[in-house]
């Protein structure tokens, strides 16, 4: 219950801090550290989604893949521009649900399994049908999959990204990649 409440509220709490003080509050440092702060979120995008391909508890995995999402919505709030700071609100409320739904899911499976290896999960599907479809259909939002309230999000933040810093909108284009990856 810890992580529902700590993927859906409480780190949101540091990313609406940065957007409500610190950016209107410290505009001129905002814009001097901006190269700093790229480098640091697509540095964290990479390695948590590097990290996360390697894990096989499925906790772990949507503790990494929450990590390098909130590395996503900074880079949306340092763009500077309307579509980065909208689409980072929009995928801070849509991870908040998205992620302790896939937190709330893991602690179903492990309260019924005691287990939260990947690999024995194997038949999930026969035994618990309706359950493996919201699962499901909460991974895709995770992948932000084209339909959900991810994708529109991260859409935003790399449109916003593009406008002020190609480079840094190509890396955080191919982590989407690696996102795909680790949840499948």
């Amino acid at each position: 219950m810890g992580s529902v409440i700590l993927a859906g509220v409480l780190l949101k709490l540091g990313t609406y801090g940065l957007l409500r003080f610190v950016i209107p509050i410290f505009c001129d440092a905002t814009y001097f550290f901006l190269p700093f702060v790229y480098t640091l979120c697509l540095l964290g995008i990479l390695y948590t989604c590097c990290s996360t391909i390697r894990q096989v508890d499925l906790k772990k995995v949507i503790a990494y893949a929450s990590v390098s999402h909130m590395s996503f919505v900074i880079l949306g709030l340092f763009s500077s521009n309307i579509q980065g700071i909208g689409g980072s609100v929009f995928l801070m409320l849509s991870h908040g649900i998205v992620s302790s739904g896939l937190f709330f899911c893991i602690g179903c499976i492990y309260d019924r399994y005691k287990t939260r290896i990947l690999r024995y999960y194997s038949g999930l599907v026969a035994t618990m049908p309706i359950f493996s479809l919201c699962l499901f259909i909460l991974i895709l939002s995770n992948i932000s999959f084209p339909g959900t309230s991810s994708f529109i999000g991260e859409f935003l933040i790399l449109v916003g990204l593009f406008e002020s810093n190609h480079f840094a909108a190509l890396i955080a284009t191919f982590s989407i990649i690696l996102t795909a990856v680790y949840s499948i």
